[in-house]
C-alpha cells in the first residue's frame, strides 16, 4: 500500500441489469486492490454496489441499455479519497435517502452511501444524471 499516485481513473459501462452491479464491484475490486486499504476498499464497492442498484432499480438507462461506472482516486497532502460516479439516463425523481423501517427489505441504499462518503450528491443534465460519492 506504499504506491504513490497523484491521480488515477477509469470507467467502464456495464449492463443496466443486476448483473450490472455485480460486473462493476469486480472490476472496481481488481483495478483498486492495490491502491488502497482493505477497508476502505470494502467501503467503496459497497457505495458502487448501492448506486449501481439504485440505477438499475430506479432510472433509465443510457443509449445502448447501460450504465457509466467511473472513480477516480486522488492524494491529497497524504490523504488518499476515491471518487465513485454512476450515470444513468435519469429518473423521474432526484434520488434522496429515505426512512425504511425494520420490516422492510429495501429502502437504504443512499442512507448506506451517506454514511459511507464524505459526501455524495445528484448532478442531472440533458442527457441523464449522475450519482456521485467521495469515499476517503
Amino acid at each position: 500500500m506504499t504506491m504513490a499516485i497523484a491521480e488515477r481513473a477509469w470507467c467502464v459501462v456495464v449492463p443496466h441489469h443486476a448483473r450490472g452491479a455485480q460486473q462493476a464491484r469486480h472490476r472496481l475490486a481488481a483495478e483498486l486492490s492495490e491502491l488502497l486499504p482493505p477497508a476502505m476498499l470494502a467501503d467503496v464497492v459497497a457505495v458502487v454496489a448501492e448506486l449501481v442498484g439504485n440505477a438499475v432499480r430506479h432510472a433509465g438507462p443510457l443509449p445502448g441499455g447501460v450504465v457509466r461506472v467511473a472513480w477516480r482516486v486522488r492524494e491529497l497532502a497524504g490523504v488518499r479519497a476515491v471518487e465513485v460516479r454512476v450515470t444513468d439516463g435519469g429518473a423521474a425523481e432526484v434520488p434522496l435517502p429515505r426512512s425504511a423501517g425494520p420490516d422492510e427489505v429495501d429502502g437504504r441504499g443512499l442512507t448506506i452511501v451517506e454514511a459511507l462518503s464524505r459526501r455524495w450528491g445528484v448532478e442531472r443534465d440533458g442527457l441523464g444524471q449522475s450519482v456521485w460519492a467521495e469515499i476517503g
